[in-house]
């Protein structure tokens, strides 16, 4: 089985820079892009401090790295398509052949 992996998505790093104030902000770097087919998953809301809140999963299929590989996805770090930010819960084999994995992820939404 393939994926439509027409969809440039940027992998990113989060890093910590000192905010010369004592503190610390993070920081995102963008390791390169990969193709992708993005999904959509399961949807919920939540109650928010003014109004409900919706969340979104999404399955976003790529191309498989070995373990260890820079462009193999990891928990800790995101996926971004333009202004639009996933944020990586976890990764898996998609395939019985391992040709591909699925990241499972939550987009964020700016406040």
């Amino acid at each position: 089985m393939g994926y439509a992996l027409n969809r440039p998505m940027v992998l990113e790093q989060a890093g910590t820079v000192a905010d010369g104030a004592g503190g610390y902000t993070t920081t995102w770097t963008a390791l390169g892009t990969l193709w992708a087919e993005v999904r959509a998953g399961a949807g919920s809301e939540r109650r928010g401090v003014i109004a409900p809140e919706g969340r979104m999963l999404f399955r976003v299929y790529l191309r498989a790295a070995p373990q260890g590989s820079p462009q193999r996805p990891r928990p800790d770090q995101r996926l971004r398509e333009g202004e639009r930010i996933f944020t990586i819960l976890a990764v898996s084999e998609a395939d019985t052949a391992g040709a591909y994995l699925v990241c499972h992820a939550r987009e964020e939404v700016p406040a």
